[in-house]
């Protein structure tokens, strides 16, 4: 049975400390036990009250939980919650070192069975940028970001240094999708309709914005699939190049329309160069993903703790008929791609 690497997984740090020195102590997250989980803890992040199973910061509960769904290592990122771009630089500079140090070790106290991706204060892409080495001087291997920057666009001008240092540091860098928040739809859509609709945003962004063009070598994952980026790729590369199914572009004096998108390569080529966990709960929107990106894109995803885990991980995905060597790919080998680094062994 080939090896299982859950890329998308959540962890938050069992206590934060004090608020530092001129932070809004609400602005501060903080851990206090629930008494309604066994061994549980809310985790307060201004208005919000996240309740939390043991799972979620105790690494012990964690790989047991891990181990009953035939997990055999996980790509820890921090909860999205604590992407919290609203708070002044400094802030989000200590609040992200707290998170850092945290998951850097159970990296380090659990070799092989735990890898991570750190986070940076976005809204200061300058010390974003500064934090990447830090980041990776700690054992990890990137950084999760949100797919909007407070509803800032991450192809915006200002993270071009962003870009610039996860690039030529080899930093992985995975996109996750963060709503914005909007009236358009019900509050319990936003976790749905909304995350889908942002994850495509943000990857949209990457790949349309000049990110993929100055940076060809910017290893990215995209969360959920990159939500409905999939489908209305045909589109953008329709709007690129005149024609369907990937046929050769017409010749630029027979698509004005197209400008600014004379990029030598189309939203297609371009999307195909990133990673995308293949948690879409549907095996025939993995097959989709599968025949439009190739199965050496795709990787394991679960959303765990947040969400339970399929049981056994992967299910669907071993039920699809893949090729042994598809299977390991997207199980395993993928991940690794993804982060540069070598498999256990």
């Amino acid at each position: 049975m080939p090896k299982v690497i859950d890329t998308h997984a959540h962890i938050f740090p069992s206590g934060f400390g004090p608020a530092p020195a001129g932070c809004d102590p609400a602005s501060w997250p903080s851990v206090e036990p629930n008494p309604d989980i066994d061994g549980g803890k809310l985790l307060v992040n201004g208005q919000m009250r996240f309740p939390a199973a043991p799972a979620w910061f105790e690494a012990e509960k964690r790989l047991e939980a891990s181990a009953a769904s035939g997990v055999d290592a996980e790509l820890l990122s921090p909860f999205p919650a604590l992407l919290n771009y609203r708070v002044p630089a400094g802030v989000g500079r200590d609040l992200c070192r707290v998170v850092n140090e945290y998951i850097a070790g159970l990296v380090s106290a659990f070799p092989a069975r735990f890898y991570g991706l750190g986070t940076v204060p976005m809204q200061d892409p300058d010390t974003a940028a500064s934090m990447l080495k830090e980041v990776l001087d700690h054992g990890l291997l990137g950084v999760e970001v949100g797919s909007n920057v407070n509803g800032e666009s991450l192809h915006a001008e200002r993270f071009d240094g962003f870009w610039s240092e996860a690039s030529r540091l080899g930093a992985s860098v995975f996109v996750h999708g963060m709503p914005v928040p909007s009236d358009r739809l019900p509050g319990p859509a936003t976790a749905t309709f909304g995350v889908g609709a942002d994850a495509a945003l943000g990857a949209a962004a990457i790949i349309t914005g000049g990110v993929a063009e100055k940076y060809p070598s910017i290893r990215i994952s995209f969360s959920h699939a990159a939500g409905g980026l999939p489908l209305v790729l045909g589109r953008a590369n329709w709007f690129w190049g005149r024609t369907w199914n990937e046929e050769p572009p017409l010749p630029e004096s027979e698509r004005p329309e197209a400008k600014p998108w004379f990029a030598p390569r189309g939203p297609m080529e371009l999307a195909r160069r990133f990673w995308y966990d293949s948690l879409v709960m549907d095996r025939r929107g993995i097959r989709f993903l599968a025949d439009l990106f190739g199965t050496d894109r795709l990787l394991v995803g679960s959303d765990f703790p947040a969400m339970p885990r399929e049981q056994p991980i992967a299910k669907t995905l071993r039920s699809m008929g893949l090729t042994d060597e598809e299977l390991s790919d997207i199980l395993w080998n993928n991940a690794f791609a993804f982060l540069a680094t070598h498999p256990p062994t």
